[in-house]
């Protein structure tokens, strides 16, 4: 824990805003809270790998019961989900273009900023593999075969399944409009997942559980703005679009905070400790290496970062701020009953007291970055990027 108390204030700005400038790499002399202080420590790629604790082990097995009963059932059968067909244009129609032309109608007002966001959500949410082999990596409840019948490995599976159609609804929807360049759109998505995502869990599933409740939290908020926005803007379709996704990442939240809740009941020094070192590192983003191959380029927007430019327009048009990354940390802080729970000092008791004021000092951080912006703004400074998936449009960077 302590390494970690040596990361910047500024790790939750970056990790809304910007993607990792270095891997983490711990110094080996300090002592973890998930290990034995006499246990070897192991490093991939210059992270630690596979910390959980011997009790965290015994934990994570102990609650195999209770995911077979109260995991699974957060899952909706197959046949009472929604699917991308059901909010399109049915393609074996006879008015079939008339539905696409009251498609492309609708979505004429919406603006380039808009367009940004809602394909840097898109692109997200296709970079599902990544996800998926995040979960498979975790110690004591991975799909070791594949198609393994135990409850996690069920989770994982299903609840990928369910989060697929997130990405093909709003690649099809985007593909429809004609407002976006599809082509740059496609080697982004390619060029993320190639990459691949680091959060830095560890092999985890104490590490992992925090970070999927926030960005389950994260997503259903973004994409509850993107759907209020939209209704502003006149299109409807795609209102009811991104509030069927934001409802089903609301259902997924409950799901993993269920789990996290779990294990502060049975692990409660454990827990505060694993959510105190995600909230230290800083929560990265799940899209924070995606690449255009242009958007950096002399051509384009020389030095620049395309997840850096796409969150700051994200922030700027109020879908996802600095502000909800404090609300989502009190809110966990208080999901989980954080400020109540008793401890007897040492790490554990440090954490908790880290964690009851961890939201204020991000709320500091996102007012002095709004003072900031008003200013700019104020003084008419012009800060802007071109995006290669709205046809090299420049967009505000204010």
């Amino acid at each position: 824990m302590r390494q970690q108390r040596r990361q910047r204030m500024e790790a939750p700005r970056a990790a809304v805003v910007a993607p990792l400038s270095s891997p983490f790499s711990p110094s080996t002399s300090d002592p973890s809270p998930f290990s034995p202080a006499d246990s070897p420590y192991i490093y991939i790629d210059g992270g630690r790998a596979h910390s959980l604790h011997p009790r965290g082990k015994e934990v994570i097995t102990s609650l195999s019961s209770w995911a077979q009963k109260d995991l699974l059932k957060m899952l909706k059968p197959v046949d009472k989900c929604w699917q991308p067909q059901d909010l399109l244009p049915d393609s074996t129609s006879p008015d079939f273009y008339d539905q696409v032309r009251a498609l492309r109608a609708a979505a004429s007002e919406l603006p380039n900023d808009y367009l940004v966001v809602l394909v840097g959500d898109m692109i997200t949410e296709e970079a599902l593999p990544s996800y998926m082999g995040m979960l498979n990596r975790l110690d004591g409840c991975s799909d070791e075969s594949g198609a393994s019948s135990t409850p996690w490995a069920t989770w994982t599976r299903a609840w990928t399944a369910e989060e697929n159609r997130h990405g093909d609804l709003l690649n099809k929807y985007l593909y429809l409009t004609g407002k976006v360049d599809m082509r740059a759109v496609e080697v982004t998505i390619q060029n993320l997942i190639s990459q691949g995502l680091d959060p830095r869990l560890e092999n985890n599933p104490y590490m992992c559980f925090v970070y999927t409740s926030f960005q389950e939290r994260a997503t259903k908020i973004s994409h509850a703005n993107t759907a209020r926005l939209s209704s502003l803007y006149g299109d409807n379709v795609l209102t009811k679009v991104c509030g069927l996704i934001a409802a089903d990442e609301g259902r997924h939240e409950i799901a993993y905070t269920n789990i996290v809740e779990q294990l502060f009941d049975r692990d409660p020094e454990g827990a505060v400790l694993a959510f105190a070192d995600m909230m230290r590192k800083g929560i990265v983003m799940p899209a924070h290496y995606m690449e255009d191959n242009w958007h950096g380029s002399a051509d384009a927007n020389p030095g620049q970062k395309l997840f850096v430019d796409y969150a700051t327009v994200a922030d700027a048009c109020g879908v996802y701020t600095t502000g909800d990354y404090a609300d989502i940390v009190q809110h966990l802080v208080q999901r989980w009953d954080v400020p109540n729970r008793r401890f007897s000092g040492g790490p554990a008791a440090e954490a908790q007291d880290y964690l009851c004021k961890h939201s204020e000092r991000i709320r500091r951080l996102s007012d002095l970055q709004m003072e900031r912006r008003l200013r700019e703004r104020k003084r008419g400074k012009a800060k802007a990027a071109h995006f290669s998936w709205v046809f090299k449009r420049e967009v505000s960077l204010l």
